[in-house]
């Protein structure tokens, strides 16, 4: 069976050149002066990076992918042995800079046979075994490894957690999600037009200057421009508020000139340690895994600490996470006690465990040794890539019950040698085609196949990024020298 996904999303960061002028007039301004970048990116060079990026991913066989671009809009045709990985094929490409929508034709063709009863079967243990999902009132129906949801949760954000926790599971080749949103109380536009802003300007991947919020009858319009797909997914996702009933997003152009010379600037000033507070804690109110948990907030100079206590272990991760990807937080101290309501016996835990990893179409495979001490779960064996023993450790974190994983798999440490002008010239690549970074201010040397990376960037996800792309264009090792400078805090050297 084959399913399309269509996604169109105009986005980019945006930045505060007129304050006081309309978006229309600030949108022909900043079109006029800003200068044409070094290289223009046309349908093939769109189509040549995202590629690259296919064949050099450690689980998905580009070979069984082909990929076309016309007029930004890239379009996905072949085959994968999983949904994780058709996934996976759309969000590379979201990550290119010049992409502005994403047709995923991709067909999911499992390499082992499941019966729809079996299935349906492992769907529901992976609901009931996550400890957010396991709560849902949530109905998996399977035909032809298609999966129907049907229930009634209280947010959008679990909705899609149980899409997720569902795509997760082997065998499954689509997921149609058909669960009802029951917002507790109504809520009205305004309101809901406020919170939309202030989650947009308190997120560090999302450029708010250039983006318009209208919400009519609680379904919420966004226009303007972002500069990438990457980031306009991203604000949809920071739109659905409680109470929001739909986002159209189509208005939002996505302008790639976006990203590098018209970055926002004001956002990162003038963040008080309570603003940052309040913002933290926003954060959690939309991430289902932390919400109802309520950990405690402290901040110093920018500094969060999390303290309190949780009742598993991916809300603690989940929490942190969300944490740094405020504006103006510096580092995060991760303080969280896990401490589950129900510690099930090791042997129990130990089958928990085993189950998520062998329902994981990308950690099956492997012959991964599970042993469980009273919730601490250790994992050893051997796997191909440092993605699938990062894999393994998530899927294990997810389990209901784990109060920590120790990672003791191995997997081979492998350096491909290329010349060191090659190098250089694959990492500068790297940089321009992504979306999160702002090339220009990262300068790039390589001596013996390590990468040094030295200049300026705004915010610690971006640095976080820049390494990112070194050891995706061949790195060794990387030095990263970068500056972080959030003007409120002086320059920041990690």
């Amino acid at each position: 069976m084959q399913s399309t996904t269509v996604r169109w999303h105009l986005d980019g960061h945006l930045f505060n050149l007129y304050a006081i002028m309309s978006i229309i007039t600030a949108l022909c301004i900043l079109t006029l002066t800003v200068p044409v970048h070094a290289k223009q990116i046309s349908d093939k060079d769109i189509t040549s990076a995202i590629e690259t990026a296919l064949g050099e991913d450690h689980v998905i066989l580009a070979d069984k992918i082909d990929v076309k671009t016309d007029k930004g809009v890239v379009t996905f045709t072949g085959t994968v042995n999983n949904l994780l990985s058709k996934d996976r094929a759309e969000k590379i490409a979201e990550s290119i800079v010049g992409v502005r929508a994403v047709v995923n034709r991709i067909n999911v063709e499992p390499y082992i046979s499941c019966s729809d009863t079996q299935l349906k079967k492992d769907v529901k243990n992976a609901l009931l075994f996550d400890p957010a999902t396991d709560s849902y009132e949530i109905t998996p129906k399977v035909n032809n490894g298609v999966v129907t949801l049907t229930g009634e949760v209280n947010s959008w954000q679990e909705k899609e957690l149980s899409t997720f926790v569902t795509e997760g599971v082997l065998c499954v080749k689509d997921v149609k999600n058909n669960i009802t949103v029951e917002y507790k109380t109504d809520r009205a536009d305004l309101e809901i037009k406020r919170e939309i802003e202030a989650r947009l300007k308190n997120d560090v991947r999302v450029d708010d200057n250039l983006i318009q919020v209208t919400v009519e009858s609680s379904k919420v319009i966004l226009s303007g421009a972002v500069g990438s797909l990457a980031e306009k997914s991203r604000a949809v996702l920071d739109a659905y508020v409680q109470g929001v009933n739909s986002v159209n997003s189509v208005p939002l152009k996505i302008e790639w000139w976006a990203r590098d010379k018209m970055r926002r600037k004001d956002s990162y000033i003038a963040r008080s340690d309570d603003q940052i507070k309040k913002a933290v804690k926003d954060a959690f109110l939309y991430d289902p895994r932390v919400f109802s948990l309520n950990p405690d907030i402290n901040v110093d100079s920018g500094t969060v600490t999390l303290v309190g206590v949780v009742k598993n272990l991916k809300a603690k991760k989940a929490a942190e996470q969300d944490a740094r990807n405020v504006i103006g937080v510096w580092r995060v101290k991760n303080h969280l006690k896990v401490r589950p309501v129900d510690i099930p016996s090791d042997v129990e835990l130990e089958k928990r465990v085993g189950t998520a990893l062998v329902l994981n179409p990308w950690v099956k495979r492997f012959d991964i040794n599970i042993s469980a001490v009273a919730g601490m779960v250790y994992l050893s064996g051997e796997v191909m890539t440092l993605f699938e023993k990062n894999e393994a450790e998530r899927v294990a974190e997810n389990v209901k019950g784990v109060i920590k994983v120790v990672n003791n798999i191995n997997y081979p440490v492998t350096w491909n040698w290329k010349a060191d002008k090659e190098i250089r010239e694959d990492v500068k690549d790297q940089l321009f085609w992504s979306p999160f970074v702002d090339e220009g201010q990262v300068n790039v040397s390589v001596f013996d196949g390590v990468v040094t990376l030295t200049g300026n960037v705004e915010t610690l996800s971006e640095r976080r990024a820049a390494e990112e792309n070194a050891y995706e264009g061949g790195a060794k090792k990387v030095k990263n020298n970068l500056t972080v400078n959030y003007r409120y805090y002086g320059p920041y050297y990690p």
